[in-house]
């Protein structure tokens, strides 16, 4: 059975889950990723990428990662002061590797990006009481079969020893995608009260990272952090894999 295997392998060789080209490199590549992956996730990563694709993950330098989360503040936000962390830039690769996750059924690759992530995190020492996904809704979790924020909050929650609540945040209502709408106002106004804190939860008091892949806008990730402070959490710190953020927010610690 494994000489079938290897052979079409051979013939058929694997291609990369971000530009499909011939994939040279897998989990046993990379250093520890299989033992960590295992630890997390409970079983064992089917990982091919090429050299190229991998090599081209590089974090921004020092604190870029770090702005406010919003990229065009408004008068009258409850929570002008919050935070985003977003250690990779939203360029090219990323751009080409987010839509393969969300519609290209690329779990393996979210998981790749949430150990990256994790791993950030951990060397920036980052704590929380609680790791919250920012949650789809019903009908889109159905279509893509798996929360791709959820799926890289996990790592999140691992690094910091917070544990993971994917049931603190309910979408209330199934709005369009951002990806689809291009003004920023159009963006803020899709996700305004979309989410809500569980009934079956009490955020008050508490610490919190909420989570998601990419942040443009930070509008979702903002609604998001919103609905848990203003029941009571204490703090909410928003991160995601990638920003498009250039520059660091001088006004941001």
């Amino acid at each position: 059975m494994s000489l079938i295997s290897d052979t079409v392998d051979w013939i058929l060789p694997h291609k990369c889950c971000i530009c499909g080209d011939v994939a040279d490199v897998t989990a046993d590549d990379i250093p520890g990723y299989k033992q960590l992956y295992n630890l997390i996730y409970g079983s064992q990563p089917d990982l091919h990428m090429c050299t190229k694709c991998l090599s081209r993950l590089t974090p921004v330098e020092g604190n870029r990662g770090w702005s406010l989360c919003l990229s065009n503040p408004y008068d009258g936000d409850p929570h002008p002061e919050l935070a985003l962390f977003a250690p990779f830039p939203y360029d090219d690769i990323c751009d080409t590797a987010i839509p393969r996750i969300k519609f290209g059924a690329q779990k393996e690759l979210a998981r790749l990006f949430g150990i990256i992530l994790g791993r950030t995190v951990k060397e920036n020492n980052i704590a929380a009481d609680l790791v919250v996904p920012v949650p789809l809704s019903a009908e889109r979790l159905e279509e893509r079969g798996f929360n791709q924020a959820e799926e890289m909050a996990l790592p999140v929650a691992f690094a910091t020893g917070a544990p993971l609540r994917p049931d603190v945040l309910m979408r209330k209502v199934d709005t369009a995608r951002q990806t689809e709408l291009r003004d920023n106002e159009a963006r803020a106004e899709n996700v305004r009260g979309a989410f809500e804190v569980s009934p079956e939860w009490d955020v008050e008091g508490l610490s919190i990272i909420v989570a998601d892949d990419v942040a443009t806008t930070g509008a979702t990730l903002h609604e998001a952090a919103c609905a848990l402070l203003d029941k009571g959490a204490s703090k909410v710190l928003c991160i995601a894999f990638a920003s498009n953020r250039t520059v660091k927010n001088t006004e941001t610690v």
